[in-house]
């Protein structure tokens, strides 16, 4: 009898290892990946709001100030407003005219979206700790 109950000793630290070490780690990169794609959403629909305010003002020439890095921030002077340049990911912009541009966010933030089924996986891996 001793026996059986060291095999299930021995399978429930398994399965509490298995659990603390990969699950958890896991769970960590599926929230910090939801985390990171809704920060995207939401940088992109700040752009789309600065660029319709752009579009409402007519106004060609704007100053704004322009973060260096390290919050080191300078002011600029942008004497045409009509195009914007756009990251598109992966350290890659491109240049669109502010029409072009808001379709391009608003077909980016579709897709992001979409990637948010990763919320989905929280709940079920969530389960799991609640159990051990």
């Amino acid at each position: 009898m001793k026996a059986g109950a060291h095999e299930v000793d021995k399978k429930v630290l398994e399965y509490e290892t298995f659990v603390t070490e990969v699950l958890k780690r896991d769970l960590k990169k599926v929230l910090d990946q939801r985390d990171e794609v809704s920060e995207k959403i939401a940088q992109y629909l700040q752009l789309k709001n600065v660029i319709q305010s752009l579009q409402e003002s007519e106004c060609k020439e704007i100053t704004a100030d322009v973060d260096l890095g390290c919050n080191f921030y300078v002011q600029t002077k942008v004497e045409d407003s009509s195009r914007i340049f756009v990251s598109i990911g992966y350290g890659f912009f491109v240049e669109f005219t502010l029409p072009e541009a808001l379709r391009f966010i608003d077909k980016k933030t579709k897709q992001l979206t979409e990637l948010k089924h990763l919320q989905r996986i929280h709940p079920k891996l969530k389960a799991i700790f609640v159990w051990f």
